[in-house]
Parts: structure tokens; C-alpha cells; sequence
């Protein structure tokens, strides 16, 4: 249930308005690393940008994109044992800055000119999406861990307890 949840939640927030790389998805990535089983891990921020992609439109960065977030995923990994506000506030910067470096390598290799010049400019170019993506990251991680976190401290039913103990 938590998975379809996360899933519904990156492709809603994908495609309502949204300030520029201002979306869950990297948070929902690492979130699902820490606390999903490690099975589908990748998949779910993959379905979100696949599922959002075919509605929005595909573009000629989708596979860094994709795989920028698949790695984001696998970082969550890192997470399991370690859900400290520390680790969370790092693997979220590590991610944005990966997904800066990336996403821009794709965007130079297919539309700037292949020189270092053309490359420099690119990623001078993306310093506002940077920006827009490590904001968006870090609220977004901050909500979805320490909602989550707060629920486990604080559910006392035995049941709902165990509900949200067992995707961990």
C-alpha cells in the first residue's frame, strides 16, 4: 500500500504546476531505499518518471533522468540502518548534486555544442534547476521521513504499528 501511495503521490505532484525540478520524486527515491524492500527499490521512482513521462512527453534526456533517479533509489539504500536527520540531510545534497551532474551531462551531449565551453555553459545554465531541485529535495525528504518517522514514535495501535514496521 505505502508503494502505491509513494507512486501516486510523485505522478500527482509531477503533473499539477510545479516550479521547475520542485517535485518529490528524488525524496520518494530515497525514501523507498530506506524503507522499502530492497526488491523494488528502483522501481518505484522509475514507474513515477515513466508513468508522468508518457503523459507529459517524452524528452531527449529521459534515460539520464530515469537512471539519475534509479541511483538516487539505490543511495536510499544506504538509509536502512541509518534514518538520523545527519544521513538523511546528506544523502538528500548527494542526490540533488548527482542528479545535477547527471541530467546536465544529457542535456549537453544533446543540445549544447561538445566542446568545454559548450559543457561549462550548460551547467552554469542549470544553476537555477539545481537550486529548485535541492529546495524541492530537501522539504520533500524532510516531510516524507519525518512524518514517517514521527508515526512510528507515536502510533500505539498494535496493528497500525506493525503496518508501518513491516515495510522497514
Amino acid at each position: 500500500m505505502l508503494v502505491y501511495a509513494l507512486m501516486f503521490l510523485g505522478i500527482f505532484m509531477r503533473l499539477i504546476p510545479h516550479a521547475p525540478n520542485f517535485v518529490p520524486v528524488a525524496a520518494i527515491a530515497l525514501f523507498s531505499g530506506a524503507y522499502l524492500d530492497r526488491k523494488i527499490v528502483p522501481w518505484v521512482p522509475l514507474a513515477i518518471m515513466v508513468l508522468s513521462d508518457v503523459i507529459l512527453g517524452m524528452h531527449d534526456v529521459v534515460l539520464y533522468t530515469w537512471g539519475a533517479f534509479a541511483l538516487t533509489a539505490l543511495i536510499g539504500m544506504f538509509l536502512k540502518e541509518r534514518t538520523s536527520p545527519g544521513y538523511i540531510i546528506g544523502a538528500t545534497v548527494v542526490s540533488s548534486v548527482l542528479f545535477y551532474v547527471i541530467t546536465n551531462f544529457g542535456v549537453w551531449m544533446a543540445w549544447y555544442p561538445r566542446t568545454f565551453d559548450g559543457m561549462a555553459q550548460c551547467y552554469i545554465n542549470a544553476l537555477p534547476f539545481l537550486r529548485n531541485t535541492m529546495a524541492g529535495n530537501i522539504i520533500f525528504s524532510g516531510i516524507l521521513f519525518g512524518t514517517y518517522e514521527a508515526a512510528l514514535r507515536f502510533v500505539s495501535q498494535k496493528q497500525l504499528r506493525m503496518v508501518l514496521i513491516a515495510s522497514k
